[in-house]
């Protein structure tokens, strides 16, 4: 798997962890040559300062040529350090012409014998020495790799030279402590990895979290519908947050999109619908009233007898229950309607009562109008009369009903609210189409003459249907007076 194909909520929090591991690296090895270099400094500033110490102490020794008084003046800061250390450390000193004047280790340093024959490290120590002036303590860097040697001049009360103090210590001197530096420093490394690593872990996780959301909230899109995408998207003022705020503007976009498709789709399907029935209508009317024309020329003039008379009765009853729906199929706007007055309101109310009273319903009835509107009040009578009363028949027994009716800047606003069970989805999209009533009641044409009705006027009509309420809102344009 190559890197970029890691998902961001790993690679971020990985990438936080090691950094964090990369810097306590960092951190802890400059602090480990930070510590070796401290070390090694305080042990070469500790020994040049005991090499002046001793400098002056054996003045007097070498003064009087009192070899004893001067071993015994070496030996007594190595006493300490001798069963541990073994030949760690030498102190040796020089007499004026270069020669072992007395050693830490007289075996292995023999009295008068000059420094350069020990070997070639001392040969290099004394060349450097002879080359070397003045009276200050110094570190002879080079003469041998595993040891550090200082090197502290003798002089008398007057300044002349009076031989050479030589300290040497191995560098595995500083080995323990350094040890010891390392075993603190890695045990607080570890300690603030233990504490950071998580922190990283869990921040890093947190700062992707947001983009995770909207990457798999993104991913439903074009295999869900818009209005099923809900996502809990990230608030802020950030990259993310503004690509959050995009994305939700571009679901809202999406939504009203399909909320216009589905509304054009309707419409064209219910114009389609509406051609086609009213073609079948105006061709069944034909026959249709020519039956009823000879069924009533035949009771006026024929003499049936009783069983013949029944058969007549039941045809002509069939008959005109096919003559009133075709009827209602066919919904024309009739001009000669009077403009719409409170009274014709307040007689839909009165024509609705009895139904409410059947079911014990309660009804709210908010009408604003006071003066006619620039509408035909027998269209919109029938508009609402069909609204309420399919808000009565889906009402519970003893529920409430609204009825809401003003106007606003739009037009005339109708509003009928029920209580009822909620309109299943999948009759949502067919509601206003010819016998699709979801009521079991009538022939399910009112709501096809509603939509008919309201497309004529130039309106529209809206469906909202949720668990608690079904809400059906009529908006109609008033027209100006003089075409009224």
């Amino acid at each position: 798997m190559r890197l970029r194909d890691i998902s961001y909520r790993v690679k971020t929090p990985l990438s936080v962890v090691l950094v964090i591991i990369l810097t306590a690296v960092i951190l802890s090895s400059v602090l480990l040559v930070r510590a070796y270099q401290d070390s090694r400094q305080d042990l070469i500033d500790n020994t040049l300062n005991l090499g002046k110490v001793l400098a002056r102490t054996l003045r007097p020794a070498l003064t009087r040529d009192e070899v004893w008084q001067a071993y015994e003046t070496i030996m007594t800061p190595l006493e300490r350090s001798l069963a541990d250390d073994g030949h760690e450390r030498l102190i040796m000193v020089l007499d004026r012409s270069g020669s072992i004047f007395v050693s830490s280790q007289p075996s292995a340093h023999p009295m008068l014998t000059p420094l350069e024959e020990l070997g070639e490290s001392y040969s290099r120590l004394q060349a450097l020495i002879g080359t070397r002036q003045g009276d200050s303590p110094y570190l002879a860097e080079g003469v041998d790799p595993a040891r550090f040697v200082m090197v502290v001049p003798i002089l008398a009360e007057d300044g002349s030279p009076m031989g050479t103090l030589i300290l040497s210590y191995a560098r595995a001197l500083l080995l323990p402590r350094f040890l010891d530096t390392v075993e603190r420093v890695i045990l607080a490394t570890l300690f603030v990895l233990a504490v950071l690593l998580p922190l990283g872990w869990f921040w890093g996780k947190r700062m992707t979290d947001p983009m995770v959301k909207l990457s798999t909230c993104m991913a439903r899109v074009g295999s869900e519908p818009p209005d099923d995408i809900q996502c809990d998207l990230y608030d802020g003022g950030d990259e993310i947050g503004l690509l959050s705020a995009r994305f939700r503007r571009m679901l809202e976009d999406l939504r009203e999109k399909e909320q216009l498709e589905r509304g054009v789709m309707a419409s064209e399907r219910l114009a389609a619908v509406g051609r086609l029935t009213a073609g079948i209508a105006h061709e069944i009317n034909n026959p249709l009233g020519g039956m009823l024309n000879a069924l009533s020329t035949h009771r006026r003039h024929g003499t049936p007898d009783a069983i013949t008379a029944r058969t007549l009765s039941l045809l002509e009853r069939g008959l005109l229950q096919i003559k009133e729906t075709v009827g209602a199929l066919l919904v024309e706007t009739r001009l000669e309607s009077h403009a719409l007055t409170p009274q014709d309101i307040h007689d839909i109310h009165t024509l609705i009562l009895p139904d409410v009273h059947a079911k014990s319903l309660e009804l709210d009835w908010a009408v604003r109008l006071v003066e006619p509107v620039a509408l035909p009040s027998t269209q919109v009578r029938q508009i609402m009369l069909n609204l309420l009363l399919n808000a009565l028949q889906a009402s519970h027994p003893g529920g409430r009903v609204s009825c809401d009716l003003g106007v606003t800047r739009q037009g005339l606003c109708v509003e009928v609210i029920n209580h009822g069970d909620p309109i299943p989805a999948e009759k949502m999209a067919h509601l206003f189409e010819p016998f699709s009533g979801s009521s079991g009641r009538g022939h399910g044409l009112g709501l096809w003459v509603t939509y008919q009705l309201v497309q004529q006027m130039d309106g529209r009509i809206e469906v909202e249907s949720s668990e608690h309420r079904t809400l059906f809102r009529v908006v109609l344009p008033l027209r100006d007076r003089e075409a009224a």
